[in-house]
């Protein structure tokens, strides 16, 4: 049979990204407190086309994955990869796989437990040069109580639910649930799945005794995040879907490592502290 992929195209215009999105798919995650989970992903998969190229082999990429079907996890992301560019004749692969991750949590004053979701994805280039980039994203949701509101009333303050997202790029393996502690740690309150009247006191009190700004959540995760050298680069955003205006807080922090000159914002933030 003809071979329509294979065939020249004459536009002489190259692809950057084509193949396959979407794509349901069973995978095994590393799990801090159990070895392993289980968890069902939707993952896409590209490699570029050059220009004399008419088009590239869809179902190779369900093929890929297919040969990796127990094993597809963080650490074989480098060799699926490789293989999409061997086997589909491509200089550069990008694979993008977006799962939930579940955390038991025990409530804080009666430890009734519940499973919580967070949504985790993780992004891996392998580019020309042959390099790897792997990117770890996780969004933690959370509580936050305004400063401003509890300063001026005479009682209560309004509070909101937000999302965290926190992007990663790491020299060792990182895991999902130390971002998890370190976001829910920065927040007013975390936030449960299982919650009886005595935990509700509890957390509501909680959140109102530490009132935070996004400014004052992204400001405390970066902090967390910089003092670990393992951490090479990171972003970190938040996101209050306030409940007293149709519209969202928003606040957001990039950070690169530079481990060339031997030091980081972090450490020019101490200095200029020790200063004043």
């Amino acid at each position: 049979m003809i071979d329509i992929q294979n065939q020249p195209d004459f536009r002489k215009i190259p692809i950057d990204k084509v193949g396959i999105k979407g794509l349901k798919y069973p995978v095994k995650v590393l799990d801090k407190t159990r070895g392993i989970q289980s968890t069902v992903a939707e993952i896409s998969m590209y490699v570029d086309l050059p220009h004399q190229c008419k088009g590239t082999h869809m179902s190779r990429f369900v093929e890929i994955l297919h040969t990796f079907r127990s094993k597809v996890s963080l650490e074989s992301l480098n060799i699926i990869l490789k293989d999409m560019k061997k086997i589909l004749g491509a200089e550069s692969s990008h694979i993008e796989i977006t799962f939930p991750y579940f955390i038991e949590k025990t409530a804080p004053s009666t430890e009734a437990r519940g499973l919580m979701d967070y949504t985790c994805s993780i992004f891996g280039s392998s580019h020309v040069s042959g390099n790897t980039d792997i990117v770890l994203k996780v969004a933690v949701p959370v509580t936050s109580v305004c400063p401003c509101s509890k300063e001026i009333s005479d009682c209560g303050a309004h509070n909101q639910r937000g999302e965290v997202l926190v992007n990663t790029r790491f020299k060792r393996l990182i895991w999902i649930e130390d971002i998890v502690n370190i976001v829910e740690r920065s927040a007013s309150c975390d936030i449960f799945s299982v919650l009886k009247r005595e935990d509700e006191k509890f957390v509501t009190e909680k959140a109102y005794n530490h009132p935070k700004f996004v400014e004052d959540i992204v400001r405390d995760v970066a902090k967390a995040m910089m003092d670990d050298t393992n951490i090479t680069w990171f972003s970190v955003s938040a996101e209050n879907f306030e409940s007293i205006h149709n519209h969202s807080a928003y606040a957001y922090i990039d950070f690169t490592r530079d481990e060339k000159e031997g030091y980081n914002r972090a450490d020019v933030q101490k200095q200029e502290i020790s200063k004043n």
